[in-house]
């Protein structure tokens, strides 16, 4: 062999030794890359939320009823001074108000009509309140919550007797009856009558400004 093939032989043998550490560092940064990749994956895996509701979405509050006063007519019979089941399912859908369950005050006025004197009817006026306030007793409502006024028969809804002087029974039953009244709670009153802020700092300032 020639002394130019020697030399030939020696570079091309001296380029292969140099590309083999290139290959293994190439492979080395493939590995790495791999390795980095399936890292992300599994943190990705594990950070994963298990819901598929995004953790931002809040559900929305459901609405609360808007509360108002109560105003509840229970009749009575001709003679009647306990409840009947009329007047305990008018008490029961009252009891399943809400604004009831919010702890306002309830007034309890017993009435008449005007058959009988005035101190007996007085006396049938409470004892027709007192039912009725026994029986939301028993349901459960506080007797703190609860005032009880015999009105007798001084607040007739309608009158007695027709226009020509001659009973009115249909009339004397609109006046045998309880009333009660609900209000709403202190803290929801307060609130009702309370005004906007801005609304009252700026007619303060209209006020002023017109002086």
């Amino acid at each position: 062999m020639s002394r130019w093939a020697m030399l030939a032989l020696a570079v091309t043998l001296a380029g292969c030794n140099a590309r083999e550490p290139a290959r293994d560092n190439a492979a080395a940064e493939n590995k790495s890359i791999l390795a980095e990749d399936d890292g992300l994956a599994n943190n990705s895996a594990a950070e994963a939320p298990k819901s598929i509701l995004r953790p931002e979405v809040v559900p929305d509050e459901p609405e609360k009823p808007e509360l108002k006063p109560l105003d509840l007519v229970v009749p009575f019979g001709a003679a009647g001074l306990k409840l009947d089941d009329a007047g305990r399912k008018l008490l029961d859908e009252l009891l399943a108000n809400p604004t009831t369950a919010a702890g306002g005050a309830i007034t309890i006025s017993g009435h008449t009509d005007t058959r009988g004197n005035d101190r007996d009817n007085l006396t049938a006026s409470r004892k027709r309140a007192e039912a009725v306030r026994d029986y939301l007793l028993s349901k459960g409502v506080p007797a703190a919550r609860m005032t009880v006024v015999a009105l007798g028969e001084t607040r007739a809804l309608v009158p007695n007797a027709k226009p020509d002087g001659s009973d009115d029974p249909e009339g004397r039953a609109k006046n045998r009856r309880v009333e009660v009244q609900v209000a709403l709670p202190a803290a929801a009153e307060t609130s009702a009558a309370a005004p906007d802020n801005g609304t009252a700092e700026a007619s303060a300032v209209d006020s002023k400004a017109q002086q």
